[in-house]
């Protein structure tokens, strides 16, 4: 399953949550960021790839439906997390695992795996 998590300018939440959710057996994690500045733009190519995309907060939803209408037929999870967090935060890891890994498949297995990597 190719999972996708997007912030606004791809410096520390959608990094965080492809380093935690990583890439398994069951997973290949990609991010990207919706601002023209951002390391990795989100675009058609990435969007088309994800099975499963996840965005940090509503907006961000509401910024890929209209710049991509044919994202609709994406599922979109918010995961409501604001963007007050450095990158790979103790704190923003723990919300990612939270709010993520109950949202997947054999995330027990991704989730013992990045305890043992802590």
């Amino acid at each position: 399953m190719h999972l996708l998590f997007v912030c606004r300018h791809h410096i520390m939440r959608s990094p965080t949550a492809e380093k935690v959710v990583g890439n398994t057996d069951q997973y290949i994690s990609k991010s990207a960021g919706l601002s023209k500045h951002a390391e990795v733009r989100l675009d058609w190519e990435l969007l088309n790839w994800a099975d499963r995309i996840f965005v940090m907060e509503e907006g961000h939803r509401d910024v890929i439906r209209r710049v991509f209408p044919y994202s609709a037929t994406k599922e979109i999870i918010v995961l409501d997390i604001e963007d007050n967090y450095s990158l790979m935060d103790p704190e923003l890891v723990k919300l990612i695992r939270k709010k993520v890994l109950p949202l997947l498949p054999h995330a027990k297995l991704v989730k013992r795996r990045h305890l043992n990597n802590s």
